[in-house]
């Protein structure tokens, strides 16, 4: 349930939303072979996107373990994106990930590096955060090979993959790796420590909830403390990061630490875009039939073009 001090604004939940609320089903991250069959239920019922004006291929990034992806290349792009699935780290994959991935990438004009990282709990942190970070430093070693501006390559993602993408730029800084121009984080998952009002308040919120973060948590960490690559609210040092665009949703227990991160990078000299979509809750920008969630993707792939391109200028 909504807890009493914000049933009282439920009434803000989007119109068009709110009649999917009752059919959307709670996730079990306790079992992730059945979470998995299910998020792939799900995808397989949304509309197929229509990828007739780009090119899509599979294949796999040489790494220790290699790492698949899928890249969507529209006409005359020259720009890309690391692009990084949600689902909490224990679910999602290509497949899942491939209607979003298709928008973001003719919303955006931009390559779009879709990544299937390993998932938990089979692999723990650092696992992902390898594998993301692997495609990064390969699509710069090859960025000529594909036809993009290395000066043009940003990171993204949805959720939990949105945390990885914070966590690379961290990473990126920190190591003198490849320069990343921008860090486009939707709904991102950033803080292990569940202290904001939202994480702790959400407790029956659709899709997402306070008690599903605490079993992710526990999954994607292991029996290992958090350091900031894993959850990058504990970096004690923003500055020197890409401009990034944060998304958060009303009701999202992720809500307030992705505006609390957003106002930090600020504090630290990092130019930020943030939105804050109101009467949406996590994910619900797939219910594509809403106009929020018409404007939520529209959005971010304008945030994207719009970096990718002002790079012209600034480089």
């Amino acid at each position: 349930m909504i807890p009493a001090a914000a049933a009282g604004r439920m009434a803000a939940m989007d119109p068009e939303l709110d009649p999917f609320v009752p059919l959307i089903p709670r996730p079990n991250y306790a079992d992730p072979v059945t979470e998995r069959a299910m998020t792939a239920t799900l995808v397989a019922a949304l509309p197929a996107p229509d990828t007739s004006a780009m090119r899509v291929t599979d294949q796999v990034v040489p790494a220790d373990p290699d790492v698949p992806v899928r890249i969507y290349r529209p006409r005359e792009a020259r720009g890309a994106v690391v692009w990084l699935h949600g689902g909490g780290g224990i679910v999602g994959d290509l497949d899942t990930e491939h209607p979003s991935a298709a928008r973001l990438a003719e919303a955006s004009g931009a390559l779009v590096v879709s990544v299937g990282f390993r998932l938990a709990p089979e692999h723990v942190f650092p696992a992902a955060l390898d594998d993301a970070y692997a495609v990064l430093r390969w699509l710069a070693d090859h960025a000529a090979d594909l036809g993009v501006d290395p000066g043009k390559i940003a990171v993204g993602g949805m959720s939990a993959g949105a945390g990885l993408a914070a966590a690379m730029t961290l990473r990126a800084r920190d190591e003198d790796g490849p320069p990343i121009r921008f860090q486009l984080l939707n709904q991102p998952m950033l803080d292990d420590r569940l202290h904001t009002w939202s994480s702790r308040a959400f407790t029956r919120t659709p899709r997402l909830d306070a008690e599903n973060l605490v079993a992710i948590w526990r999954a994607n960490l292991g029996s290992a403390p958090a350091t900031a690559y894993a959850a990058p609210s504990r970096a004690t040092d923003l500055s020197g990061l890409p401009p990034a665009y944060i998304a958060t949703a009303e009701f999202d227990p992720l809500r307030d630490e992705g505006i609390a991160y957003a106002l930090r990078l600020l504090q630290s000299g990092v130019s930020v875009e943030l939105h804050q979509w109101p009467g949406t809750f996590h994910g619900s920008q797939a219910i594509l039939s809403a106009q929020v969630s018409q404007r939520q993707n529209a959005e971010l792939g304008a945030a994207l073009r719009r970096a990718l391109e002002m790079s012209d200028s600034a480089g």
